[in-house]
């Protein structure tokens, strides 16, 4: 699945492509897999995610990476290092990469999550349940670009993260009310946004 997304802020240095990893364990059993205790060293893709992977990397459409950069969960490390070795390209871990810390729901069912973007809408700032508020995560995950804007020129970027971060950020960078990140399309697992 591909997506274009157009900058609401001035020209960047870089080319970004933004990317969901592929259909993992935790959406296959219907759990939220949020904090490092979990997600580093569990959790990776299923077949499901390797298949998807595979179909991307033989029709790939995008402009080719010239630097990966990934969350440091296992689900995300695979999906990178999937497109990392079709291109020959090295991996850069980046723990602002992370996926939301989901707080107290943490392990429990998928079916929780509209219960944080409700609030989420209310109160972008709110940490109810332990969650990390979607104005952090939009922080960090725009402090990622900040940084590679800073120390990189005329390169694509691919960065591999999750869909609240991904759906969270791309809202900030349209300059919308972080409130408003479940409004957009949701990002499928394995799909690419393109920042142009």
């Amino acid at each position: 699945m591909s997506n274009r997304f157009q900058f609401s802020s001035g020209s960047r240095h870089n080319r970004y492509l933004l990317m969901r990893h592929g259909h993992s364990e935790a959406n296959e059993r219907h759990l939220i897999i949020s904090t490092p205790a979990r997600g580093l060293s569990a959790f990776g893709l299923s077949h499901q995610g390797e298949a998807q992977l595979q179909a991307l990397l033989d029709d790939w459409r995008w402009p080719s990476p010239t630097r990966i950069l990934h969350s440091d969960f296992l689900r995300t490390t695979e999906t990178a290092t999937r497109v990392a070795t079709h291109f020959g390209l090295a991996l850069q871990a980046e723990p602002r990469l992370r996926e939301r810390d989901f707080g107290d729901f943490e392990g429990g069912p998928d079916c929780r999550y509209p219960d944080v973007w409700a609030l989420d809408a209310q109160d972008p700032e709110h940490c109810e349940h332990g969650v990390e508020s979607a104005a952090s995560v939009a922080a960090r995950m725009q402090g990622v670009i900040a940084s590679l804007e800073q120390s990189l020129r005329q390169e694509t970027v691919l960065l591999v993260s999750h869909g609240d971060p991904l759906q969270i950020l791309l809202t900030a960078l349209a300059g919308r009310a972080l409130g408003e990140h479940r409004a957009r399309d949701a990002l499928l697992p394995a799909s690419i946004t393109l920042l142009d």
